[in-house]
């Protein structure tokens, strides 16, 4: 696709084919040197542990445009050691941090002209891992694959930065020791029904309670959930089921260091969301959500508002958004310039 044709006003969040993408191969205890490639095809062996087995994971993270015209990257150590968390989880080689970043700025140097004008959106990275080769038994691969590709996105949510309404599910997002901490597509595939619903039902998403008990907030689609209190605390979910946002820890340092709110993590009661003047949701690919409603055993509590955006939550918006786009100085280490 010409970047010409794209509307950069209209940008949501699907896929566009943009000009290459990185191909690392693992054989023989080791990745090799990676390569660029215009084929979006992946070949791959019918056996291959992906397929049947579900050994893969994968990451999401953006590159932004910035004034100036220069190229940042938010965060990717942090994307790399996730991944390297899930590929342990998966009995699947590690990705080293070098390589991993090293392949990111490759990606982005080679699709260049699809990032976004500044303040109209990102380039957005998804690296994976995948389990391949010829194989039929119930264990780790043989070989695997590392690729990533990038496509240009705007917001997740229609809408953008509005308030948008959430309906709590009766669905398991993830098992109390299974994989609801590592970024692995099974996960994703069991939030499609319930996600289905939640939409049809006219709602943005389903939020999902803790498997165990099911009186706790976990996550909010495919976000992690945050909560403003009246007492000035940013409060999130603690879980081993819960995935560990970049997003969301970013927001944790922010929320402390900048607008000098107490950051607690620990448990979100279902019963108690009166304690929550402000709510959101937050992923690389939704920034954040901010959360106007939810539904609970027929009843919609209110947050803020459900249609104007509380004054911490764009705040933090400002802040995260800022830094990422270079307008805002973020912490040492946060921002990687792509030359």
């Amino acid at each position: 696709m010409s970047n010409e044709s794209i509307n950069w006003d209209k940008l949501g969040f699907d896929y566009i084919k943009t000009d290459k993408r990185y191909l690392s191969v693992f054989r023989n205890g080791e990745w090799d040197n990676g390569t660029l490639t215009e084929d979006n095809v992946l070949h791959i062996s019918e056996g291959s542990t992906a397929l049947h087995y579900g050994q893969q994971c994968f990451e999401g993270m953006k590159a932004y445009r910035c004034k100036d015209g220069s190229i940042n990257l938010f965060r990717p150590d942090q994307n790399a050691a996730r991944m390297q968390r899930s590929c342990d989880r998966l009995l699947m080689p590690r990705v080293p941090t070098e390589q991993f970043i090293d392949a990111c700025k490759q990606v982005v140097k080679a699709n260049e002209r699809f990032i976004p004008p500044y303040g109209k959106g990102a380039l957005y990275l998804r690296p994976f891992v995948i389990g391949t080769g010829d194989n039929i038994g119930v264990r780790t691969a043989p070989e695997f694959i590392f690729s990533i590709f990038a496509i240009p996105v705007g917001s997740y949510f229609k809408g953008g930065m509005t308030p948008h309404k959430f309906l709590i599910s009766d669905y398991d997002r993830a098992a109390p020791q299974g994989t609801g901490a590592a970024k692995v597509g099974g996960n994703y595939a069991a939030s499609l029904q319930p996600g289905y619903e939640a939409k049809k039902a006219g709602f943005a998403d389903c939020i999902y309670l803790d498997p165990l008990t099911h009186s706790k907030i976990e996550e909010v689609g495919s976000a992690n959930f945050f909560g403003i209190t009246a007492n000035n605390e940013f409060v999130t979910p603690k879980s081993a089921s819960v995935l560990p946002g970049i997003t969301r820890l970013s927001l944790m340092e922010l929320a402390e260091s900048r607008l000098g709110l107490k950051v607690i993590e620990g448990d979100v009661e279902i019963n108690n969301l009166a304690r929550f003047v402000e709510a959101g949701a937050c992923g690389t690919a939704a920034v954040i959500t901010p959360i106007g409603g939810i539904q609970y055993n027929g009843k919609l509590h209110v947050f803020h508002s459900e249609t104007e955006v509380g004054p911490v939550t764009r705040k933090l918006y400002d802040e995260l958004t800022g830094i990422q786009s270079g307008d805002v100085e973020g912490p040492a280490g946060w921002i990687v310039k792509v030359a």
